[in-house]
């Protein structure tokens, strides 16, 4: 685990309005290159305030659905083999196309997808393995009950299909100083500038 100096992450903070948070985690096992912490830090954090992905998980958040509702969402999601409408919807609905047009702008990102307030997918690029991400560090740490903490760097493995190492790395969603939700961007790191 690494932590960043307190000061030069209050400094950061002020710089791009992140709220409370003054660390970044890394759960890897290893420390993240140093080059991924810039690349986060410099580049994935400013998606967290993006129009389009504060609007559709405000929307999201205001639909009422329940805890309950989630995890049996979740449930059957895991359990479904193949991509079923419900799930393709998330990959179709005007929030997942920003994120395509994302993905086709970075080539260190091979994926994404966003969550609510509670940890349920609100858009996403590609099938995930679950709905509900809210019981997992790469929700809860941007997260950071609600008050948005820094980024969160998970996995990092050397995937033999992509020929290079990659990870998750997470942001909080940020709406008037307030984390609304995360964003979670899968990375090859061999391709991150």
């Amino acid at each position: 685990m690494r932590i960043v100096p307190v000061i030069l992450i209050a400094v950061c903070m002020a710089f791009v309005g992140v709220a409370d948070t003054v660390f970044a985690e890394v759960d890897t096992g290893t420390n993240a290159p140093s080059v991924l912490n810039a690349y986060a830090f410099n580049t994935l954090m400013k998606h967290g305030t993006d129009p389009v992905i504060v609007k559709a998980v405000k929307e999201d958040n205001a639909s009422g659905e329940t805890m309950a509702n989630v995890l049996d969402l979740d449930a059957k999601w895991r359990a479904e083999k193949g991509v079923a409408d419900y799930m393709q919807a998330l990959m179709d609905n005007p929030c997942a196309k920003h994120l395509k047009g994302i993905v086709s702008k970075d080539d260190a990102i091979w994926e994404i997808f966003v969550t609510d307030n509670q940890g349920a997918n609100v858009c996403q690029t590609d099938k995930t393995g679950d709905y509900w991400q809210g019981d997992e560090a790469k929700w809860q740490q941007p997260f950071a009950g609600g008050r948005g903490g820094m980024f969160y760097v998970e996995g990092i493995e050397f995937d033999t299909g992509m020929k290079a190492k990659i990870c998750q790395v997470s942001v909080p969603v940020m709406d008037g100083g307030k984390a609304i939700g995360t964003i979670t961007f899968g990375i090859n790191i061999n391709k991150v500038k």
